[in-house]
């Protein structure tokens, strides 16, 4: 995942789902979307589905979820490697953060 300084566009996600923790909808309608299309690993995206759930139904889920996303070990960037987070971010966010990325180096 590109950096920007320490961030990552994971650690983007996780800033705005902390201010915006509805837009836990958005990966969870994805994986809906992407098994109903035969699109990803079922067991990976059962895997987020479970995460994101547990997310939306306690603060300790919830702070499970944002320190996954913001974790570097190699077990969470493997599981980030085929994340459903795609509609989070907004294209102007993803634009700014790859803006600074060019800039930055």
């Amino acid at each position: 995942m590109l950096s920007l300084g320490m961030k990552t566009l994971h650690d983007l996600v996780a800033d705005k789902l902390e201010r915006n923790p509805s837009l836990l909808r958005i990966p969870l309608e994805n994986i809906d979307r992407w098994l109903a299309e035969d699109i990803g690993t079922p067991r990976r995206l059962e895997q987020w589905r479970g995460i994101l759930l547990r997310a939306q139904q306690s603060a300790e889920g919830f702070q499970s979820l944002v320190g996954l996303l913001r974790n570097s070990g190699e077990e969470a960037v493997h599981l980030k490697s085929f994340d459903p987070f795609p509609g989070v971010l907004t294209t102007m966010e993803r634009r700014e953060f790859f803006r600074q990325c060019v800039y930055a180096h």
